[in-house]
């Protein structure tokens, strides 16, 4: 009893997600998960910690430009807490919104999921890229 008091108290203090789109509707989550952002020459890599999470379950959906990602991340504890003495892996909903340039292909967004980390895809619109002129 101790153990899930001390879980509460805890939980009282971590951050937890909200964030308004576009169309006014709230997003609230439990966390938001790890980004590392990677802008290449022809598209941009979102790579996102996602460990213990079935990739099935995982939503990705680009509004108006802009990717979010959600899910949820289900505890396998049981109400005895099975023996564990300590619990710091964080369980619940995830989300996270990101902001990128109007020039981004989103019918061509793709998403993929290896080892616990999820990556998506999002290639610049043709007129997003450089343009190489040839000085003659």
């Amino acid at each position: 009893m101790l153990d899930q008091l001390y879980r509460e108290m805890n939980s009282m203090f971590e951050p937890s997600v909200a964030e308004q789109g576009d169309e006014g509707k709230i997003e609230v989550a439990d966390q938001a998960p790890v980004v590392d952002i990677k802008e290449n020459e022809d598209r941009y890599d979102l790579h996102v910690d996602l460990p213990g999470v079935d990739p099935k379950t995982v939503e990705v959906t680009a509004d108006n430009g802009a990717p979010e990602i959600k899910g949820e991340r289900n505890s396998e504890l049981k109400a005895s807490q099975g023996g564990y003495s300590r619990i710091e892996r964080h369980f619940g909903r995830f989300y996270r919104r990101f902001s990128l340039p109007d020039q981004v292909d989103t019918d061509n967004i793709k998403a993929t999921s290896q080892h616990g980390v999820l990556t998506v895809t999002i290639p610049k619109a043709e007129t997003a890229k450089p343009l190489r002129i040839e000085v003659s």
